[in-house]
């Protein structure tokens, strides 16, 4: 045979040929990816089930529903997407380094730091309304919006557990599991907003009733699977050990939470921004609706960004920066692949797409006039989350952060206020904006990761590795026991 199997991995051996290192490199990323693409693609299609079931509520139920789910939701789930990657990146090279005890502390640290961070939080869904009258919304979307956004308080604490427990399982290489839960919670959804909302008509209670019911029971299936004891060496019950060296987990968390949280509500803003112009209920739909088609997109590349994390998480923690630089070749040719063929779809059936959204003729008529933008936002959105999440195996999600500071903020969202407001391009012009930033984006971390010497990051994560290790024998005693072997 070819290679050998290590640690549950197939690892090839010297002097294999290009074909077969890059088919068994495939092999590796797509037992991640693809449970990673199923699970994302699922639990986001929950989000835009109840947005296609809001939308035959009424216009103005979407346009509130758009707004909390875009400007708060993303918001909140960007924080703690982001802060999950630190369960990742730790919990990806403890596996590598054959440290398995180690990444069930890492998820309960996660859950204590993501917690807290989730109810401080809350007041953003509890005090909705009065928030989105203080930035001048109009007043009509700002009372829909208030009853709306206490539904999502149960769905933050499940994006707290859920983006979590993925991190853990996916670096174990255990995430189908996952794929499974979250496609049949999809289908339950499905059942339910056609039952609550179509032949009970509860109207905007049973559409985003269904949505926590169907979430939470992804939840449930994930605790029952780790609890249940199919995972025996990563996960050996509560411990104390959990708090401790909580803060240098704080600290990635902050950073890796910042990284993504800058991305998501990047797209937030220009929505909020969409909200001030004139017939903002149909500017806000369409962009919304335009958004929605691309994150569903792009949750198809969070799971090849999760691929990225682990396979370079992996191979920092084994010590191998050769393979570290062949798994980045393999994985960022194949989002490109992929984005090519959405960006083809999206450009032949854009006004299609926006129908399956809304009845109005008016909404489809924007998004229609908005499909070539998209069909490029899909295009870069398929590369930029790989090259994010080669950065997160790594540890560098501060990197990522600033990066996304500068080419979001100080262009992106500037430039599409110029060309909306002053040159009257509208959302267009917003859009025109976005893409800008994402542009530049994609530019500026493949030649920051180009630059990175892969020899310094293995010495790197093994000293993390080292200062963070406890002896499987003392978890439950004193922070005395961090560092033992």
């Amino acid at each position: 045979m070819d290679s050998t199997i290590e640690e549950g991995l197939l690892v090839p051996k010297e002097g294999v040929n290009l074909r077969k290192r890059i088919w068994m490199e495939s092999k590796k990323m797509w037992s991640v990816a693809f449970p990673g693409m199923v699970a994302r693609v699922t639990a986001f299609g929950i989000i835009v089930v109840t947005q296609f079931f809001m939308g035959h509520i009424g216009v103005l139920p979407l346009a509130a529903y758009a707004l909390e789910q875009t400007l708060f939701l993303r918001f909140v789930n960007g924080i703690l997407i982001g802060m999950s990657s630190a369960t990742e990146t730790l919990c990806g090279q403890a596996y590598g380094a054959g440290q398995y005890h180690m990444m069930g502390i890492y998820l309960q640290r996660s859950w204590v730091v993501d917690s807290i961070s989730a109810t401080i939080l809350l007041p953003l869904f509890i005090f909705a309304t009065p928030f989105l009258r203080l930035i001048g919304q109009q007043e009509a979307i700002a009372e829909e919006a208030g009853p709306i956004s206490f539904w999502f308080i149960p769905v933050v604490y499940y994006f707290m557990f859920s983006l979590t427990i993925q991190m853990y399982l996916q670096a174990q290489m255990k995430n189908s599991i996952i794929g499974w839960l979250s496609a049949v919670s999809f289908l339950l959804h499905l059942l339910l907003s056609w039952i609550m909302v179509s032949k009970l008509n509860l109207g905007v209670a049973g559409a985003i009733g269904a949505m926590n019911i169907s979430c939470w029971f992804m939840v449930i299936g994930e605790f029952a699977y780790i609890f249940g004891g199919w995972c025996p060496d990563t996960w050996t019950g509560f411990t104390r050990a959990a708090f401790n060296d909580i803060l240098p987990v704080v600290k990635l968390s902050i950073s890796s939470g910042v990284m993504v949280c800058l991305e998501l509500w990047y797209t937030s803003i220009l929505v909020l921004l969409a909200g001030y112009m004139k017939d903002a209920s149909t500017q806000i739909s369409a962009f919304s609706i335009c958004l929605n088609i691309s994150s569903w997109e792009f949750m198809i590349c969070l799971g090849l960004l999760g691929a990225a994390s682990v396979r370079v998480s992996n191979e920092l923690g084994r010590g191998d920066a050769k393979a570290t630089k062949f798994s980045i070749k393999v994985i960022v040719s194949t989002s490109i692949c992929i984005g090519v063929f959405f960006w083809a779809m999206c450009l032949a059936f854009g006004r299609q797409i926006a129908i399956l959204f809304t009845d109005s003729e008016e909404i489809a008529d924007t998004v229609s006039d908005l499909s070539v933008l998209l069909a490029f936002s899909i295009l870069f959105n398929s590369i930029q989350p790989v090259l994010s999440g080669v950065a997160v195996g790594a540890g560098l999600q501060s990197m990522v952060a600033y990066v996304n500071l500068g080419c979001y903020y100080v262009i992106g969202v500037p430039l599409g206020v110029l060309l909306a407001y002053v040159f009257h391009l509208h959302v267009k012009g917003l859009w025109i904006g976005l893409l800008s930033g994402v542009v530049i984006q994609t530019i500026t971390l493949s030649y920051l990761i180009w630059r990175i010497d892969w020899d310094e990051q293995v010495k790197k994560a093994s000293e993390r590795l080292n200062r963070w290790f406890l002896v499987p024998e003392k978890l439950n005693g004193n922070t005395n026991d961090a560092g033992e072997k």
